[in-house]
């Protein structure tokens, strides 16, 4: 948990963290799931992955990914945003 909320997944690969918001929808009636990271979802995580860094005082470069779950799967966008 930091100030600016949470985010649903970290994880470290490679040298990497990466910070992952999780979408899901029982239909595309609201859109598809990815539609729902907007701006100001993917400023928050920035601010996350800063705090995160900061608190953990490591500078590792950080990617920010989308997992979108619809009935029945699920699509992975990594790097979705900067």
């Amino acid at each position: 948990m930091t100030p600016f909320g949470e985010a649903d997944i970290v994880a470290f690969k490679d040298g990497w963290y990466c910070f992952v918001e999780v979408k899901a929808r029982a239909n595309d009636v609201y859109g598809l799931p990815a539609e729902a990271v907007t701006q100001q979802k993917q400023q928050r995580y920035r601010q996350i992955a800063k705090y995160f860094c900061t608190v953990r005082r490591r500078e590792l470069p950080c990617r920010f990914d989308v997992a979108a779950v619809y009935e029945g799967g699920l699509e992975y966008f990594e790097d979705a945003y900067i």
